[in-house]
């Protein structure tokens, strides 16, 4: 109901609600032909009682129809609060389901957990069971921080990032083995190198107007044969053992590489909810356009995410070669796919619709979870495909189903 407030009337002392006869309460609904009331005035310009009572029966009447029409049966006509009860209730279900929405797939994993300690308690409720799922993954969730930076600009699709990863990890195993470089600035170098990887696809990308599947894709399959290059065919190993502690140094159980996977994501999620620059990463993902029109610099952000892709894959490389020793070029692939079923899974938690970082870590977790129980219960290695294409089948029509209901 939209309330039209009108100057009283000067000239009539029997009506100095409304100016002109018209209605203090002009609905949108309405034309302003029909909200307006019908008093007349006499031959002295004022109006009769009587016309006056007419015109407020009527506009009782108007009134009163048009609630019922609502369906309002507790409403109070002149303070516009129509249908409380009902108002109420839809206020209930909808927090209900947005609740549901957030948090369903949390739900899902905590019953999957019990599900897969009844079946197999001896192994699945174990300290080693849980130190495997949570202590495995790093490379997975700086992978996946990795795919957010060019998916919440709009760039859905980077094809490389596994690849990337690759290269970086390759790189400082055969710098400091082969070539006998200090292993710290071999470290640097690789680095350095991933982030020229994501510099270069985001000036294809973004500069050229280049597709963005097609620059990936064949950046991707590039790195992939410049990695079995360097490695000639064949797994390097042999970094020093002192290296390995940036990665797999205990704290409470756990490496410390866990711990910093999650202040990366907490880091991110800070960054896209508090600042200007999250909000402006967000605004440019929704509609680039009007981001422009808006001062927002749309091509830096989006050459920038690009950039900061490679930086996140890259560092993420280096951890992965310092946990094992060495890096097999041959795995950077097997990655590619679990990350886009993460990411894609973390839309259906904590914020419906949106890509967001926690809800990729939990997702992470989450797809970890499934894949162990099932081994654990004697399924191959080839559950690990099939769990993982199946989640991202469903995680990318739930995200494009809630991605549609929210605008």
């Amino acid at each position: 109901m939209i309330r039209e407030f009108i100057r009283p009337c000067p000239l009539c002392p029997f009506c100095g609600l409304v100016n002109s006869h018209e209605s203090a309460y002009d609905f949108a609904h309405d034309s302003r032909s029909s909200s307006r009331m019908d008093g007349r005035r006499n031959s002295t310009g004022l109006c009769t009682k009587a016309d006056i009572a007419v015109s407020e029966n009527r506009e009782h009447d108007r009134m009163t129809d048009t609630v019922n029409a609502r369906g309002a049966t507790d409403s109070d006509l002149y303070t516009g609060a129509v249908g409380a009860t009902d108002a109420v209730a839809k206020r209930s279900g909808g927090s209900f389901g947005r609740f549901a929405a957030r948090f369903a797939v949390i739900g899902v994993w905590l019953l999957m957990i019990i599900l897969f300690g009844l079946l197999e308690p001896s192994t699945f409720l174990t300290v080693g069971a849980f130190r495997t799922i949570f202590g495995s993954q790093q490379a997975l969730v700086f992978l996946s921080a990795a795919l957010l930076c060019t998916v919440i600009v709009g760039e859905f699709v980077d094809l490389s990032v596994a690849s990337n990863f690759g290269l970086s990890a390759i790189l400082v195993t055969v710098l400091t083995v082969t070539y006998h470089w200090n292993v710290w600035a071999a470290a640097i170098a690789a680095i350095i190198a991933s982030v020229l990887v994501g510099a270069v696809n985001g000036l294809l990308v973004v500069k050229l107007g280049v597709n963005t599947i097609v620059v990936t894709l064949g950046m991707g399959t590039f790195l992939l044969g410049i990695t079995l290059f360097v490695s000639n065919l064949m797994p390097v190993s042999g970094l020093p053992p002192y290296f390995a502690q940036i990665a797999l140094l205990n704290v409470g159980g756990l490496p410390i590489s866990f711990f910093l996977g999650v202040v990366l994501m907490l880091g991110f999620a800070y960054i896209l909810t508090f600042t200007p620059l999250g909000r402006n990463m967000r605004f440019v993902g929704e509609n680039r356009e009007v981001s422009r029109l808006a001062g927002v610099r749309v091509t830096r952000l989006r050459l920038g995410a690009f950039i900061v892709a490679g930086l996140i894959a890259g560092i993420g490389g280096v951890f992965a070669a310092a946990a094992t020793g060495g890096f097999d070029p041959a795995v950077s692939q097997s990655y590619l796919l679990p990350v886009f079923a993460a990411t894609f899974l973390g839309t259906a938690i904590l914020e419906p619709g949106r890509f967001n970082p926690l809800g990729t870590l939990i997702a992470v977790y989450f797809l970890a979870t499934g894949v162990l129980g099932l081994q654990l219960l004697g399924a191959t290695s080839w559950v690990s495909s099939v769990f993982y294409g199946g989640v991202l089948v469903i995680a990318v029509t739930i995200s494009t189903v809630l991605h549609a209901k929210s605008r």
